[in-house]
């Protein structure tokens, strides 16, 4: 059984959906040495969240924005916690509903995502600096 393990800095981004999958494919080169096994990504914050979905049209990413946006509105009044600004709630909120980590098969050294499929940053809030993402692989050999 190999594991590895490796921590990734994720420059900030605006506010909204990033794609980010090659950035923790370059993180754990050593992925490479897992035949078959399972690579997980977890997010260490709380106000900006991961999820895999479509990998090619933005304007996916452009929807994803707005449906949340709509769906967890900013400036609610019966909101408590507004201590960091009017996005931080909504940001804990939308960060719940999508989560904090994502799990991705291994095949032959490779993510064994689907054709259309890749991993998102959504970044919650309008300026929520670097994030940092714990990106673990295990599984077995290569022969």
């Amino acid at each position: 059984m190999h594991i590895f393990q490796t921590s990734l800095d994720i420059t900030p981004k605006t506010r909204g959906f990033h794609l980010i999958t090659s950035d923790i494919i370059r993180s754990l080169p050593e992925i490479t040495a897992i035949k078959t096994g399972i690579c997980q990504v977890f997010i260490q914050h709380t106000s900006a969240s991961l999820t895999i979905n479509e990998n090619a049209d933005p304007t996916v990413r452009l929807d994803f924005e707005t449906f949340f946006n709509k769906s967890v509105p900013e400036n609610d009044p019966d909101y408590r916690h507004n201590y960091e600004g009017s996005d931080d709630m909504p940001a804990h909120l939308k960060s719940s509903l999508l989560g904090s980590s994502v799990t991705i098969p291994v095949t032959d050294g490779r993510f064994n995502l689907g054709t259309w499929q890749g991993i998102y940053l959504c970044e919650h809030r309008d300026y929520g600096g670097t994030r940092c993402l714990i990106v673990t692989a295990w599984g077995l050999p290569a022969d």
